[in-house]
């Protein structure tokens, strides 16, 4: 398996793990441009490729200082549970500590609290979220 810091990636791939990942359908590109999005909007991204296809991905988003989000960890179904998910988290804390970030956020479902809490190492903490669509 090889793991990489914003390595190559497809919108089409992470469309597809997406959907794997969170159920729902698999956008079109021109619906959801992974690729685009993350090369404007993110510090970088983790991602683990078994040969060609798509493994695992993490987004970390920031503001430009000092606080960074962790986005859309995803590890398809026939990679899990052989610690590829904490290696993704792994690398994307340790660029994320590389450009200056002094924290990361998680948000998660309580379902992933082993994972997150556990696994990756982060602390529990109170949070808000607001929804802005039906």
């Amino acid at each position: 398996m090889e793991i990489s810091w914003r390595g190559r990636i497809t919108s089409r791939e992470l469309n597809v793990l997406h959907a794997e990942c969170f159920g729902g359908r698999i956008y079109a590109d021109d619906e959801w441009d992974w690729a685009a999005l993350c090369a404007r909007h993110s510090l970088g991204w983790a991602c683990a490729r078994e040969g060609e296809e798509l493994a695992g991905f993490a987004n970390v988003l920031w503001d430009g200082a000092a606080h960074a989000w962790l986005q859309d960890v995803m590890v398809a179904p026939a990679a899990r549970h052989g610690g590829l998910g904490a290696r993704l988290v792994e690398l994307a804390r340790d660029r994320a500590l590389e450009a200056g970030c002094e924290w990361l956020h998680v948000d998660f479902a309580p379902a992933l609290a082993p994972f997150y809490l556990g696994a990756c190492g982060f602390e529990p903490a109170h949070a808000g979220l607001m929804r802005l669509a039906p």
